[in-house]
């Protein structure tokens, strides 16, 4: 008997609403071909939650996403919500972290793929990214500067000041650096460490703890090298790079500059995984107000991140490979929406793309 996956959907703000969506066609159009069976249950969060409760991360919706087997998640925030104090009451700092954290979710998968038709996409020399590219950055999600402690504004000798503090344990570090390696050994056995153990402290034992952990991944190969230069060398030479560990500011930072590889910031999905729960699972790209409400939005990352969904919350790779193959058929045939478009190309919207790639799923062969 087939099991059900009951999935937490959290569309959140600005094209949250329509990208999540796109994704739902291809999670089903994959159900009705494996005999998968999902049970969708919707919920508020971040600015929309804000508005309706008060609150960007309702008891409800955190208790319905704990439940869950699986949280699809679209994305939060907007100028509407940016000026709210205490920081804590934004959608990100109130809905997105505390909703990881509560998931313990503490590794953000995110593979940077580009897809053969969309080489000319990237900002890249094109013999830089000829037959296409794939690297998996590893990011720990739940500590690091954006959590650390204090986190405030105060007052130092009559004048204002902001505080961000930040913090790593040695067990936060080795639970993320095991996950790393252990992705290396099922992919070409790299992987490049970031930090800034050049300057900062805590840079210093995220490079010592690492090394430790390597020395049990024998087959590993293992580079440190710091921040500046990684965000220099994926420009200069991609391809050198397999797996990419990082903190949870750098992670942030070099996934953002290697969307533009692939093309556009709409093409790179993410899961957010732990040890207790089937994970959380989000387009990288954030809410894009300027373009909510017009169906123009990119929804391929979002149909990626259902792709991960699959593989990680429902252990079905078969799943997950039809999504990516049904990707890149469309993009093949030549489809694309307007931030990836060149000349020549049929450019569709938001809502027509993910019909055709829930389309190329249903005639694909199993």
């Amino acid at each position: 008997m087939s099991k059900t996956y009951k999935i937490a959907v959290l569309p959140g703000d600005g094209i949250g609403v329509e990208i999540v969506p796109q994704g739902i066609k291809a999670l089903d159009a994959v159900g009705a071909k494996l005999g998968l069976h999902f049970e969708y249950n919707e919920a508020l969060i971040g600015g929309a939650a804000i508005d309706a409760t008060g609150k960007a991360l309702p008891d409800e919706t955190l208790q319905m996403a704990l439940a869950s087997d699986a949280v699809f998640f679209g994305a939060v925030g907007g100028p509407k919500w940016d000026s709210l104090q205490p920081a804590s009451r934004r959608p990100e700092t109130g809905g997105l972290f505390p909703l990881r954290k509560a998931l313990k979710a503490y590794a953000n998968l995110r593979p940077v793929v580009v897809f053969d038709a969309l080489t000319s996409a990237s900002c890249l020399k094109q013999e830089a990214i000829d037959g296409g590219l794939d690297i998996l950055f590893v990011r720990e999600l739940t500590g690091g500067i954006y959590f650390g402690q204090p986190k405030e504004r105060r007052e130092i000798n009559g004048e204002h000041v902001a505080i961000d503090t930040c913090v790593y344990s040695v067990s936060e570090i080795e639970r993320i650096s095991h996950m790393a390696f252990k992705q290396a050994a099922r992919r070409r056995g790299r992987v490049h460490s970031v930090d800034k153990a050049n300057v900062m402290e805590t840079s210093r034992l995220w490079r010592e703890v690492v090394t430790e952990v390597g020395k049990r991944y024998p087959d590993i190969e293992l580079t440190h090298i710091l921040a500046d230069n990684c965000g220099m060398q994926l420009l200069r030479n991609p391809r050198q790079f397999d797996v990419i560990l990082a903190d949870n500011l750098f992670g942030d930072l070099l996934t953002d500059e290697a969307s533009m590889l692939a093309g556009s910031l709409g093409m790179l999905p993410s899961a957010s995984i732990g040890d207790e729960h089937g994970g959380l699972y989000e387009p990288i790209h954030g809410s894009a107000p300027d373009i909510a409400g017009r169906d123009i939005a990119n929804p391929i990352a979002t149909i990626l991140t259902a792709a991960m969904l699959l593989r990680y919350a429902c252990d079905c790779p078969d799943g997950s490979v039809m999504v990516r193959n049904a990707v890149e058929a469309v993009l093949n045939e030549g489809c694309r929406t307007g931030d990836i478009a060149s000349s020549g190309d049929k450019v569709v919207s938001c809502n027509e793309m993910g019909d055709l790639i829930a389309q190329a799923i249903t005639n694909s062969e199993l």
